[in-house]
Formats: structure tokens, sequence, C-alpha cells
């Protein structure tokens, strides 16, 4: 039963680790978008699309005028919720 028990702490702790992963790729793609980061650069160019691959269900869900505002509120939104889902069914899997 240990060994079960321990096999699901590792899970759980894999699952922290991506959500966390996940939200900082977003958080990253939010501050190279605030700092106006060069798009040419391959890295932030990665970065972009991954994070618009990561918020494809939320980057474009709130219609803010100003650009900024929109990038904020759905990439953050996404990171939000990847870190509160990944934190949840961590914690789960750790009972």
């Amino acid at each position: 039963m240990s060994h079960y028990r321990n096999g699901t702490h590792s899970v759980g702790t894999v699952i922290a680790a991506i959500a966390d992963v996940m939200a900082f790729v977003l958080g990253l793609w939010i501050l190279m978008y605030l700092l106006d980061a060069n798009r040419g650069n391959d890295l932030v160019q990665f970065v972009h699309d991954a994070a618009s691959w990561l918020a494809g269900w939320s980057h474009d869900l709130f219609t803010f005028d100003e650009d900024w505002a929109r990038v904020v509120a759905g990439y953050g939104l996404a990171a939000v919720v990847y870190l509160a889902v990944g934190h949840i069914v961590a914690g789960r899997l750790h009972r």
C-alpha cells in the first residue's frame, strides 16, 4: 500500500510542476509583451507560440480596448487556471 501511495505522491508532484511551468511560460509571455520584446528573436517567438497554444481558450476571451489589457487578462487567466487546477489535483493525489 505504501508503494502505491508514494507513486501517487510522485504523480501529484509532477502535475504540480507541469502546472508551474505552464503558468511560468504564460507569465513570461505577459512580461515580454509588456516590455515590448523583439518578436524577431527566436526565444521571444518560442515563448509567444507556447503561450498562445496554452491560452488558446482564453487569449481573446476579453474585449478590452487596450491590447495590453487583453494580453494580461487572457493569458493571466489561463496561468491562474492552470496553477489552481494543477495544484488542486496534486493536493488530492498527495492525500
